[in-house]
């Protein structure tokens, strides 16, 4: 019985030793192939944990990491919420359980990659799916559209996020290997300027080498889908 026990350990040990990981400040890329992605140039498959770091005290940031590399995952997806890190307008924070950085920092001490989805709406049954409630100060506010006041805190908010996580791309020697563009637009509407802008403004931010990708249901993807 005990040799069966030591057994099923060293196999275990050997299957997470033979997964990819992210390597500690070696630059890298992530791309797409034929049917495929390719992680420096070889066939990668995405095994993704949904783990959102405001969720989890920060002392347990790293148990629940280390217990989705457990499960087999080599990646961790995460949501920046917006109304955790600018809760009153013009002051962000991104200190204690809402150092989002770090938490992306322990993911790669862990052998982990990062998909990142900033948003700024992200849904994820979250207040006001992670807006902050000051934009509705503004009585005339369109949400999720080209809206001039909306979009101008999206961008500060993106750049603010982007001072935080643009260091940690794979091309930087990072975890973080693709980055969202809004989150499940088709569902509210139809607007591919819209899309199309804060794209813009994520490449902008993240350089032209970091991998987009957009998350939406199939039955109405085409609405606002981009092919670049």
């Amino acid at each position: 019985m005990i040799t069966k026990k030591i057994l099923t350990v060293i196999l275990a040990s050997l299957l997470m030793a033979a997964l990819p990981t992210a390597a500690a400040n070696k630059p890298g890329t992530f791309t797409t192939g034929n049917k495929t992605f390719l992680l420096n140039g070889k066939p990668f498959i995405v095994k993704a944990a949904e783990v959102h770091y405001p969720r989890i005290p920060r002392p347990y940031w790293e148990h629940r990491i280390k217990m989705c590399k457990a499960l087999g995952m080599n990646t961790l997806c995460l949501y920046v919420f917006w109304n955790i890190h600018e809760q009153r307008e013009g002051e962000f924070d991104f200190t204690g359980n809402n150092d989002v950085a770090e938490f992306c920092r322990l993911a790669q001490k862990n052998g982990m990659y990062v998909i990142v989805r900033p948003g700024p709406y992200v849904c994820a049954e979250w207040e006001m799916g992670g807006l902050p409630w000051w934009l509705l100060k503004k009585k005339d506010i369109r949400l999720r559209e080209r809206d001039p006041y909306f979009m101008e805190r999206v961008k500060i908010l993106e750049q603010k996020v982007g001072e935080q996580l643009a260091p940690l791309t794979i091309q930087n020697g990072g975890p973080i290997i693709m980055v969202q563009v809004e989150n499940e637009y088709g569902s509210y509407g139809e607007d591919k300027p819209y899309i199309s802008e804060i794209r813009d403004c994520l490449r902008g931010i993240y350089g032209d080498k970091l991998t987009l990708f957009q998350c939406d249901w199939s039955s109405n993807f085409e609405k606002n889908g981009l092919d670049d």
